[in-house]
């Protein structure tokens, strides 16, 4: 047995991590890494929260998100969750309104029904509409890249952005043993953080990408290549 926040707290302390990066880059509000920290269950919202937030945390820091969880179950979720007394339901007041929203929606709907079938009737009236004439040049289509990550050996926490990394995220979380996640970005320039790059295979269309072994790496992977990017 061991104390799960103290654990977590010192594991964000040799590595110099601040709050709002560790919310940056988990998704979890720095309130709740603030909760974990001090084994305060009671403010996060749910058992189901709780098993989530230990995992990805743990996973972050590169720990054993799963012995974080097991550690959890085994010393809260029988003790004060069952203290705890039963949630009181609430009574569903029916009003006289409901029939006055429910036409308001029918009558949309049909407004909307309306509305496709004029512009159906329009587009079928010969002369109504004439094709763009050609300009004689070829237009060009941009085609997007796939990114699969499989995870392998114990998974591995990935965040992945699109061209740089400041980029639209496209994903963030974990990747565990034998998942596929595909992310189709709208680009073919992908930029990765991957907490331990041995956890996990990586190919762009198709093509397996080769991760240098480094913790906390960062590149940027295009269908050309791959750059190993610093600090």
């Amino acid at each position: 047995m061991f104390e799960i926040g103290n654990s977590l707290r010192e594991a964000r302390e040799r590595q110099g991590l601040g709050y709002p990066e560790i919310e940056l880059a988990t998704k979890i509000r720095a309130k709740y890494i603030r909760a974990l920290e001090e084994e305060n269950f009671t403010s996060i919202p749910g058992d189901a929260y709780i098993r989530g937030f230990l995992r990805t945390y743990a996973d972050y820091l590169g720990l054993d998100g799963d012995v974080y969880v097991d550690e959890y179950a085994s010393r809260f979720i029988t003790s004060w969750r069952d203290d705890l007394p039963p949630r009181r339901e609430r009574r569903r007041i029916r009003t006289r309104e409901r029939p006055i929203e429910r036409r308001a929606v029918l009558l949309v709907l049909a407004g909307i029904v309306v509305v496709t079938v004029l512009v159906f009737v329009a587009f079928r009236i010969p002369g109504s509409s004439k094709p763009a004439p050609a300009t004689g040049t070829k237009q060009r289509h941009h085609r997007t890249a796939s990114l699969v990550l499989h995870g392998v050996g114990r998974g591995t926490y990935v965040v992945a952005r699109l061209n740089s990394p400041s980029g639209r995220l496209v994903f963030s979380g974990t990747v565990g043993v034998g998942e596929d996640e595909i992310v189709f970005g709208g680009g073919k320039r992908f930029y990765l953080q991957v907490r331990k790059p041995a956890g996990i295979r990586v190919k762009l269309d198709g093509r397996a990408v080769a991760l240098p072994a480094v913790h906390n790496l960062r590149v940027l992977v295009t269908p050309q290549r791959t750059t190993r990017l610093h600090g």
